[in-house]
């Protein structure tokens, strides 16, 4: 049955809008194998022939953006010698501002945090290959995504922009990412390299990161996205990094990234991250942007006076026109089509959902029962509109919007179950509107943006009418789509939780595929969920956002699930966690390891006991020996593999860790070392639970 009017209070404009009317606007990529990529040596050999004819002005114009009225993320091109402009365009969540002209609509995708929390890197490969394909659509060559800063505080403003607090997680998914958006021939961008880890300061913050800290934390996403993924591009960061700022950091830019990684793609800054022309140049940025205010006149001055040499500017220019050439954007450009609107709106669907993490469901309330459900509250800010993204440079304009209430009532039987729709701006008739019902569902979350940090709490409105709600009625779901870690002092007030993120275009459908069991939640956390902001770093000014523009980084190894395992701080909900509409069993963990070489190899089984089909994320974490020159944390991700089992239904899961696993980064050797003696290996579903447990030693 349809709401009554007065109940249900929903501007047209907040429910769907038509895809038709601007899918006609919106070009996508064609097929990825337009052409033959040649190898980066041809590329190079053919880059260093077009440097060879160019001036010194025409060196100089290449190496920075340009900024005009319609233009903000462009490097112009030389027709002379068939250099192409470079049209950039903001992610990760889909394509954001970029290209010629204003921004244009794309697919909003769930929120990166989202992405993470599937805990499924083949889904982070189609995640990337599609918004690659409307990046070529709209008119640019190269994504700026992922960004894979680690969540060191879960206040940070970009948190839904990232994959979560582990390393591990973090390049798995953003190899997989990469690999899907390099797949079409567009350049991907990793960033913000490195440590750019909070909104406030950021512009001038200076961050004191011990080496190990950095090695073991901060630095392998990045270590992984350019050997394995081989990213095209870098971008280096606002902040400083022991002293130095990012993007003019010696140690970080040259020795790490190009000559320990390997590096042979260039290194963009983040939007006004360059302070200097030639400290930047001699560090190894490639291209500042947005503008040349130091690599344009000022550069120039430096190279005619001898303090940048010529051959470093060829070298910088080099290096981006060969991953061009490599890419094929030297030459012809694959013919456009319309987006496939709705086949990415189904993907983008299918990723919020599986992204959706069941954090609480007391008394087995969800999925709901639309046999017996006869009515149902829909109350809150985000039941009446969606919310499809966090705000900056990230944000998307939508192809269309599902609302909540659209989602949901296609979902139940209109002619069994009649739902009434409540913004809950008038808390009193919120909760009556929540007694009358036989479930109540309430919707509320935050915006997150870049530019500034966040509460870990709800508005203080939110969490009185979610109090409000539950004393009306036991029966109360509540729904969160936040872009970070929430606090939750009504947590034992209601029946059921349900961490949605930001899920994008498709909010009110994926929402409600969750809520009625058409999908069975299978997210886990790719962050801790504290129970108080003083459980995180934000206890100690000096740590989390810092005194006199210094954060120190003293907590050291100990980000995340980490150090709350190191201080015994239970949490509210710990790293991996996350329920199902089914039960699941671990048994038969076995360890070996090949004679003469560390890597091992974890067997275990994994069963469904439950009477649904579902999905579980099984966790292999390793537990270290003790190390002289300073112990590990007690338990870390190593691996992890996602199973989809049918009730009763019971797979092997084979999970190899490499000698990377069992090593620490040495300070006195400044490299990678294994430790020796005995290794716990722990199995489970989440940092918090690993029943099984095998001991395994290395000389």
């Amino acid at each position: 049955m349809m709401p009554s009017a007065p109940s249900r209070q929903i501007p047209a404009s907040l429910r769907i809008f038509p895809v038709l009317a601007v899918s006609a606007l919106l070009l996508a990529a064609a097929s990825p194998a337009q052409q033959a990529r040649v190898t980066h040596a041809q590329a190079v050999v053919r880059a260093r022939a077009i440097v060879a004819r160019m001036t010194l002005d025409e060196k100089i114009a290449q190496l920075h953006g340009i900024r005009d009225a319609t233009d903000f993320r462009v490097v112009p091109g030389l027709p002379r010698l068939g250099i192409p402009a470079l049209h950039m365009t903001n992610g990760p969540a889909g394509v954001g501002p970029g290209g010629a002209g204003p921004q244009k609509p794309a697919t909003a995708w769930p929120a990166p945090i989202a992405l993470a929390a599937t805990w499924d890197p083949e889904l982070a490969r189609t995640y990337g290959k599609l918004e690659a394909e409307e990046t070529r659509a709209l008119g640019s060559l190269l994504f700026e995504a992922p960004d894979i800063n680690i969540a060191r505080v879960p206040q940070g403003g970009r948190v839904f922009e990232s994959f979560g607090e582990d390393l591990y997680l973090d390049g798995r998914i953003a190899v997989a990412a990469i690999e899907g958006v390099q797949s079409t021939g567009i350049m991907a961008n990793v960033k913000h390299f490195v440590a750019n880890n909070q909104e406030a300061q950021r512009m001038s913050i200076n961050e004191e990161i011990g080496e190990r800290t950095l090695r073991e934390i901060y630095m392998p996403a990045f270590e992984a996205s350019i050997k394995e993924a081989h990213s095209a591009s870098l971008m280096c960061a606002y902040p400083k990094v022991n002293g130095a700022f990012d993007c003019e950091n010696t140690p970080i830019l040259t020795d790490v990234l190009k000559k320990e990684w390997g590096f042979d793609g260039f290194v963009i800054s983040d939007w006004g991250a360059t302070h200097s022309a030639v400290p930047s140049a001699l560090a190894g940025l490639d291209l500042e942007m947005p503008t040349g205010r130091y690599f344009g006149d000022e550069l120039k001055k430096a190279v005619e006076s001898g303090q940048v040499p010529v051959a470093r500017i060829d070298e910088m220019l080099e290096q981006r026109f060969a991953k061009m050439i490599e890419y094929g954007d030297f030459g012809p450009q694959p013919k456009a089509a319309p987006i496939p609107a709705l086949e990415h709106g189904a993907m983008a669907r299918k990723i919020a959902a599986q992204g959706m993490v069941l954090l609480k469901n007391e008394g087995n309330l969800l999925p709901l029962d639309l046999t017996s459900t006869r009515t149902i509250a829909l109350i809150g800010p985000y039941a009446v509109r969606p919310n499809t993204g966090g705000g900056g440079s990230s944000h998307v304009i939508p192809l269309y919007t599902i609302t909540p209430y659209d989602g949901l009532q296609a979902a139940v039987d209109s002619l069994v179950t009649r739902m009434t729709v409540i913004d809950g701006s008038d808390i009193d008739a919120a909760a009556a509107a929540a007694k009358r019902a036989q479930i109540a569902v309430v919707m509320v979350g935050d915006q997150d943006s870049e530019g500034r940090d966040q509460s870990l709490e709800l508005p203080a409105a939110q969490n009185q009418l979610i109090a409000a709600v539950a004393e009306a009625n036991p029966k109360t779901v509540v729904v969160l789509k936040s872009g970070s870690a929430i606090v939750m002092p009504w947590i034992d007030k209601v029946a059921a939780v349900l961490e949605a993120w930001y899920p994008g275009e498709e909010d009110g459908n994926a929402v409600a595929d969750v809520l009625v069991g058409k999908v069975n939640p299978s997210g886990k956390l790719p962050l801790t969920f504290p129970r108080s902001v003083e459980d995180t770093l934000a206890s100690n000014p000096q740590q989390y956002p810092g005194t006199d523009g210094v954060v120190q980084y003293s907590e050291g190894l100990e980000v995340g699930y980490r150090g709350y395992t190191v201080h015994h701080i239970a949490p509210l909900f710990p790293f991996g966690f996350g329920l199902s509409y089914t039960q699941f069993s671990f048994d038969g963990l076995k360890v070996s390891r090949q004679p003469g070489s560390v890597d091992a190899t974890v067997i275990f089984k994994v069963t469904n006991t439950g009477k649904r089909a579902g999905a579980e994320v099984a966790q292999v974490y390793l537990g270290f020996p003790e190390i002289a020159e300073g112990n590990e944390p007690p338990i870390q991700l190593k691996g992890f593999k996602k199973v989809m089992l049918n009730p009763g239904e019971t797979t092997l899961v084979e999970i190899k860790l490499d000698t990377r696993a069992f090593s620490y980064w040495s300070e006195k050797a400044h490299a990678w070392q294994v430790a020796q003696g005995e290794f716990q290996v722990m199995v489970g579903d989440s940092s918090a639970n690993t029943p099984l447990r095998e001991n395994l030693t290395i000389r």
